[in-house]
């Protein structure tokens, strides 16, 4: 694990060294800055608080890297915030339970038929329901992907240090995330190195793209400089061996 935090750091240190003009996703939100790292009295004393055990991987960036800031979509979120139902914090009075087990092993989504959606106050209690945090213990916020959809990092439960997508502002439930190539199940340190991975390939095929206009704007500045010497010797010579010698009878 030292290892890669040790690479994620030097990963992350590189990403905001090319990307000078905050072209990544996001980026204008968090500008490559971190948050203070935590100490362990505050990390025991949260854990204490929810009833849990951080997954080691979460708990070391933390310690180690930074309490939310640099990070995927607008960045990570810092640990005192990962329990709000309501990603955008609207609701700021209605939280996760943490120490209760996460529920799910494989997506869930709730459903209704149009039957059961009988007038307004059905729709709205269907509605809240859906929404309401019972469905999602043990769920804790580490990063807002944007319109609603929360990332989360599971720290109770079978599925305990695996990372979940919360997409019920779209209708599509609570799912897991999967590796960019692969399947199964992706752990924090994983993932957050995997977005680093991805950005800096994005950078790197934008730079060999960017030479390569330059590279033919070069070129065809070259060519018109040569074809521009050709005509210019083919006129001298008409002018010279032509046009002078009939003006000069």
């Amino acid at each position: 694990m030292e290892v890669q935090l040790q690479r994620i750091k030097s990963k992350l240190t590189q990403l905001k060294s090319t990307d000078t003009q905050l072209e990544v996703f996001g980026a204008k939100t968090h500008a490559y800055q971190l948050n203070a790292r935590l100490s362990e009295r505050r990390l025991r004393l949260f854990e204490k608080k929810h009833g849990i055990i951080l997954p080691p991987e979460y708990r070391n960036f933390l310690s180690q890297i930074g309490n939310g800031g640099a990070g995927p979509y607008y960045g990570l979120l810092p640990l005192e915030k990962g329990n709000f139902a309501d990603i955008s914090e609207k609701k700021a009075t209605e939280f996760i339970v943490l120490s209760t087990p996460f529920l799910h092993t494989k997506a869930w989504n709730k459903t209704w038929e149009p039957s059961d959606i009988t007038d307004e106050k059905t729709l709205e209690y269907l509605e809240n329901d859906y929404f309401d945090p019972k469905w999602s213990p043990g769920m804790l916020r580490i990063a807002h992907a944007g319109c609603g959809i929360a990332i989360n990092l599971i720290v109770n439960g079978p599925e305990y240090g695996n990372i979940w997508v919360d997409s019920r502002v779209n209708d599509n439930g609570i799912y897991p995330e999967v590796p960019t190539l692969g399947t199964g199940r992706i752990q924090f340190l994983d993932w957050y190195e995997q977005w680093l991975d991805r950005e800096m390939q994005q950078r790197s095929i934008k730079s060999t793209n960017k030479k390569q206009q330059i590279g033919n704007h070069m070129n065809k500045d070259r060519k018109n400089q040569i074809i521009g010497g050709i005509l210019g010797v083919i006129l001298y010579k008409v002018v010279t061996e032509l046009l002078l010698p009939l003006l000069s009878k």
